[in-house]
């Protein structure tokens, strides 16, 4: 059913469908917006929301070797000396002596002009000498703006994991391997962000920081790198859109012994969608140094000490989010009109039925709200009952609502409605009272894409 058009999908039809059902705005938008920060409005929230639960259920409730952690934004300054970030999380910086005065990444110009002088793309003016631009963001803690009181907002979260280290393993009682997971706020200074929501400078992360003796680094590596991989593909990412690449020896991060990435081809082309490295005992090793204290692991049988080496999948929601609504974005002609659809996993939609009176008269809506709230108690519902149901059934198909529920004159005459499938479009006559069950038999039945067999 689903036509070539679903692979032609680009990042300016996403954006519209974003804006036009509320799924993100321009942050500050009546003020002519705010360059690349976003504001999620209702549908947003609740496909974001769902993205992070479907991370935090395969990486706390379908296991039981990791621990959460929510660590604060805030750090003490020296984290960030000990991490290297005050030094070395820099990005190369050019600017343009031409007309445009625009700033560039050396390093992305560098790739899109491999050969001979680098010029602005802008303008194609001359450029500036590269120099180190760091991408944290400072800030003051107290009444006054002085050295002794600057503090940044945190670039990544797992700093935060791994000065908690010693806390997580006193209380949980776990020894490795065991990880220790944590979804939270990340900020960036991005010298060129943009495509949408794919590179900001404000983003929220979805890391694990997976502590294991020395000599089982590398197996863990390779289990996460599978494992990371099932995720996207369980939640409906198409296999031929995702791939794995492992790093050059050019390319790796000065604690990473090895890293590839999870790259989905995106609109923009492949780009990353998460990063599984091997940090090896970098982290634990500098901050014990900085601070004083011994952040390793006593095998208490033993008497056996030694600091652990860490396997870090690190992924965006707001990528992960972008790549299930692009992967799930369909175009196709029903009954000679055009259908926009958002062909979501169930488990992602951010509402899973819709309940429709056919018409809001003769007992219908009365008999539609009975439904609705009975269906809001077992899973997120939506009573939608504004302009015709042709209407109401595109912009639900275009949120990625994956059943519909219509009231018409027959449920007042055998209290039976009409059960319509997203995908399919397949209607079935079902009694109200076995609605709730099966809705719950469906959102749990195992879900593949129609788009992986079009």
């Amino acid at each position: 059913m689903a036509t070539e058009a679903a692979d032609r999908v680009t990042m300016d039809k996403i954006v519209a469908l974003c804006k036009r059902r509320g799924f993100i705005f321009q942050s500050s938008e009546i003020y002519g917006g705010l360059a690349s920060t976003y504001d999620y409005g209702h549908y947003g929230v609740l496909l974001k929301t769902n993205v992070k639960s479907q991370w935090w259920r395969s990486m706390i409730q379908e296991r039981d070797d990791i621990v959460a952690l929510d660590a604060a934004i805030l750090m003490h300054p020296r984290v960030w000396e000990a991490s290297g970030h005050l030094d070395g999380f820099t990005d190369p910086l050019v600017q343009c002596l031409g007309e445009c005065k625009r700033r560039w990444r050396e390093d992305h110009l560098r790739e899109q002009q491999p050969e001979g002088e680098l010029r602005c793309p802008e303008c194609g003016g001359e450029l500036t000498e590269p120099r180190q631009f760091n991408l944290m963001f400072k800030t003051h803690m107290g009444p006054v703006e002085e050295e002794s009181a600057v503090v940044y907002l945190r670039p990544e979260t797992a700093q935060g994991i791994f000065v908690n280290f010693k806390n997580v393993l006193q209380f949980s009682r776990k020894k490795p391997p065991f990880g220790i997971a944590q979804v939270g706020k990340s900020f960036r200074n991005e010298i060129t962000p943009g495509n949408f929501i794919f590179r900001t400078r404000e983003f929220e992360q979805m890391e694990m920081e997976f502590f294991v003796p020395p000599d089982q680094a590398g197996h863990w590596h390779e289990y996460w790198l599978d494992e990371r991989m099932r995720w996207y593909t369980s939640l409906g990412l198409r296999t031929d859109h995702l791939r794995l690449r492992p790093h050059a020896a050019d390319e790796l991060s000065h604690y990473s012994s090895a890293t590839s990435d999870i790259e989905y081809l995106f609109p923009i082309g492949w780009s990353e969608l998460e990063g599984i490295a091997n940090r090896g005992d970098f982290d634990l090793t500098q901050h014990a140094r900085s601070s004083g204290e011994k952040l390793e692991y006593v095998d208490s049988a033993t008497g056996g000490r030694y600091v652990p080496h860490v396997i870090e999948p690190a992924a965006g929601a707001d990528r992960a989010m972008l790549a299930f609504m692009v992967d799930a974005y369909d175009e196709e002609q029903v009954e000679g009109r055009e259908r926009v659809v958002l062909r979501l996993h169930p488990k992602l939609a951010p509402v899973k039925v819709a309940v429709l009176p056919l018409v809001s008269k003769d007992g219908q809506p009365e008999v539609a709200r009975e439904i609705y709230e009975e269906l809001r108690e077992r899973m997120p519902a939506e009573y939608d009952a504004g302009g015709s149901i042709g209407k109401r059934y595109r912009r639900q198909d275009e949120i990625g609502t994956p059943w519909g529920v219509t009231v018409d004159h027959q449920t007042l005459e055998d209290r039976t409605v009409t059960l319509r499938d997203r995908d399919s479009l397949e209607q079935d006559r079902i009694p109200m009272d076995e609605l709730g069950a099966e809705l719950e038999r469906r959102l749990a039945a195992p879900w593949r894409s129609p788009k992986l067999s079009a």
